[in-house]
């Protein structure tokens, strides 16, 4: 089903984050748009599929709508670190500009100092431990907040009714 009906596939993880290693994978996802006619069956189509790559997952356009909805409403290791700061500094330019960036090293504008070290030690070390003294989450997670006072993005999700429209028009193939 996924091969046929795909709408949007790619590439996430660390090759997507600018975090990648030689041993990294390609972590792949995707939308794909069951046909209507599946809908009217007692068994309805998944609502998400692994597969038919290596690393690949993919939801079903419903789905994806309703995750999409309910987004706004680890160990001492390196990479759990490095994804905190990917976060919180995309967080930063979201509330900040309404730009979404993933990759970190396109975000050391206002990043601790050693971030690009981090970024280089982790693609040395998939699973290495941070230097010692380098975690400003803190520091990170209290601006995220100023920011999310200060943004002009609204509180809540707005786009329900248009992602409603949207599956409609989707489904009717409109």
């Amino acid at each position: 089903m996924v091969t046929d009906h795909t709408v949007l596939s790619v590439v996430v993880g660390s090759r997507a984050y600018g975090l990648s290693t030689a041993e990294s994978d390609t972590d792949r996802r995707g939308v794909f748009v069951a046909p209507a006619s599946l809908f009217w069956r007692l068994d309805k189509p998944p609502t998400h599929v692994e597969g038919p790559l290596p690393e690949q997952f993919s939801w079903e356009v419903e789905r994806l709508c309703a995750l999409a909805l309910a987004l706004f409403g680890r160990s001492g290791e390196l990479k759990p670190l490095l994804y905190a700061f990917r976060v919180l500094l995309t967080g930063l330019r979201l509330m900040r500009t309404g730009e979404v960036v993933a990759d970190v090293t396109r975000l050391y504008e206002g990043a601790p100092p050693y971030l690009p070290e981090l970024v280089a030690a982790k693609r040395e070390a998939e699973h290495g431990a941070p230097p010692a003294g380098a975690p400003d989450a803190v520091r990170l997670t209290a601006e995220l907040a100023e920011a999310e006072e200060r943004s002009a993005l609204p509180e809540a999700a707005t786009a329900g009714p248009a992602l409603h429209d949207l599956l409609v028009r989707v489904r009717t193939g409109a």
